[in-house]
């Protein structure tokens, strides 16, 4: 074997909810590419999610409640897999979505206990206005604040287009979230829990609408000038994107890599169509220059 052969270490479960498993590992001896972590689906069906090669842990997201997974965690080296680790975890039992806040809930009748409950906590945690940051046909941005107090974490809960609960955990710093995965034209209503101690004590909600599917445009049928003296020559701050590459291919994903030799974008839109050939746009960060499509 090489003299610096990677080696990964355990396999471990970080946090369990009814939707998602969080995982860490690490890495003893030599550093790896990338990996590779698969398992399948409640259906049945393989599942692929690709990692960034200096990652030591990852959230697996959109898995179903009360079910027991096995995870499988490869190391890459030259495309190559050179090291496999694996664990077993069972999601958390669903909740309801729409649970009552301590001020909903009963009292208890014992007069000493309801005035000890009754006192207000020092540095009362209070959530903002829930609002809309972006809208596309399979996702929607979220932003909100947090006029009063810390909380330790958020939960954000909704039901898919198949009236399926979902929960996404979030950190307690975060101010903002995408939601990926939705279906065009849908209506949504989503809830968000702050979390103190790991008790909700705080919630805000708000119902958004899915965009319609957009119909991608062939480059072939980009407008062109008939006349060449009437196109602008480009500005000194041009932004160009440099040529599109497929970095790693799965059964169920493919990962794109691409470059800007030119000046700086906000933004990058993908645009596809899926296995039933419903058009698809996924939203990416103008400082990315990869992007993995599950």
């Amino acid at each position: 074997p090489p003299q610096f052969q990677p080696v990964l270490g355990d396999l471990s479960v970080t946090t369990i909810t009814p939707s998602s498993v969080g995982l860490q590992w690490s890495v003893p001896g030599g550093p790896f590419d990338s990996f590779m972590l698969q398992y399948r689906d409640a259906q049945g069906q393989p599942q692929a999610l690709p990692i960034d090669g200096g990652s030591r842990s990852v959230t697996v997201p959109g898995l179903s409640p009360s079910h027991r997974y096995r995870f499988h965690l490869y190391g890459l080296r030259g495309g190559k897999r050179i090291n496999h680790i694996s664990t077993e975890a069972t999601t958390a039992a669903a909740e309801p979505e729409d649970l009552p806040l301590p001020s909903e809930e009963s009292q208890p009748e014992h007069p000493q206990i309801k005035d000890r409950l009754a006192e207000p906590l020092p540095a009362q945690a209070v959530l903002g206005e829930l609002r809309v940051s972006s809208i596309t046909p399979s996702s929607v941005g979220l932003q909100w604040t947090v006029p009063e107090g810390p909380f330790d974490s958020f939960t954000l809960q909704y039901r898919d287009a198949q009236g399926q609960p979902q929960a996404l955990p979030i950190d307690g710093g975060s101010r903002s979230v995408t939601v990926p995965g939705l279906s065009p034209s849908h209506r949504y209503r989503f809830h968000l829990y702050g979390l103190r101690g790991k008790k909700r004590i705080e919630r805000v909600s708000i119902d958004v609408d899915t965009a319609e599917p957009e119909e991608p445009t062939p480059p072939s049928e980009e407008p062109k000038p008939e006349d060449p003296q009437t196109v602008p020559p480009p500005s000194e701050a041009q932004a160009v994107l440099g040529e599109l590459r497929v970095s790693s291919v799965t059964p169920t994903s493919v990962e794109l890599q691409w470059s800007v030799p030119e000046g700086s974008f906000d933004s990058f839109t993908l645009q596809y169509r899926d296995a039933q050939g419903q058009p698809q746009a996924l939203p990416i960060d103008g400082r990315c220059r990869c992007r993995a499509c599950p």
